[in-house]
């Protein structure tokens, strides 16, 4: 823990002065120059810090703009995307989400409940499994492969007895999520609870999210399952072009 502290005391301290030097850091940190002299080439390393010139001072690196990056992302994603969640949410009746993936589970990051919806559970910043969950598997079936390969080595937890544990099947079910750009989870994450996801793309044709909707067995059936469907893709299209996403026109 003291390392990860004094790392962050290193990042701050570039940007609250631009430019330190070695002898500042150590100063900083009350510590001998060459345990400042290590932690800063650890930070170095990762591209959190950079060297301006040889033997001169050290600066935030553009490793820190990837990060914040990501999390600006993160946060125009959940501001846009609610409005869909809720406008779908209206439309189908039932509980809408939007999560995306986060190493080797989903987070949901918008919420929207609909008229018909019995639960006041709130998903907003829960982390559900990639393998049992509609989402999930959107997330999962898109990620690289060997983010796949890591996680399906795994022994994977069977929340109900119909989740879907190994990982043949789940290399079958990533195929038809792909080709079908939807997933659905039939109470395999919680009895009594049916729910399906379309994929949400960037500008760069890339899946950073899906768009769920769940409900109670006996109100989302199957086929009211495979006509939401149908309403999701066109929110989920939506959504995407407002992250900047083109889709290819056939021919071109």
């Amino acid at each position: 823990m003291q390392s990860v502290d004094r790392a962050v005391t290193v990042l701050e301290l570039l940007a609250r002065n631009g430019e330190v030097g070695i002898t500042e850091i150590a100063g900083e940190l009350g510590v001998h120059k060459s345990t400042a002299s290590r932690l800063v080439s650890v930070l170095e390393s990762r591209g959190l810090v950079e060297q301006l010139g040889e033997r001169g001072k050290y600066a935030i690196g553009f490793g820190i703009v990837r990060l914040a990056g990501a999390a600006t992302e993160r946060l125009d994603l959940s501001r846009i995307g609610q409005s869909y969640c809720d406008s779908l949410a209206t439309e189908l009746g039932e509980t809408v989400n939007i999560a995306i993936r986060d190493y080797d589970v989903a987070i949901n990051i918008s919420q929207a409940r609909g008229t018909a919806s019995v639960t006041a559970h709130n998903w907003v910043g829960q982390r559900t499994p990639l393998h049992a969950t509609s989402s999930g598997k959107v997330l999962l079936a898109n990620a690289p492969r060997d983010d796949q390969d890591r996680i399906l080595a795994r022994k994977l937890e069977q929340y109900t007895e119909k989740t879907v544990i190994g990982a043949r099947q789940q290399r079958k079910d990533f195929d038809l999520i792909v080709q079908d750009g939807y997933a659905t989870s039939y109470e395999e994450f919680e009895i009594g609870l049916n729910a399906a996801a379309v994929a949400v793309y960037d500008h760069e044709g890339n899946v950073v999210a899906s768009l769920s909707a769940s409900g109670p067995t006996y109100r989302f059936t199957r086929k009211r399952v495979r006509e939401a469907v149908g309403f999701m893709r066109e929110a989920a299209a939506d959504l995407s072009a407002q992250l900047g996403f083109l889709p290819s026109v056939p021919g071109e």
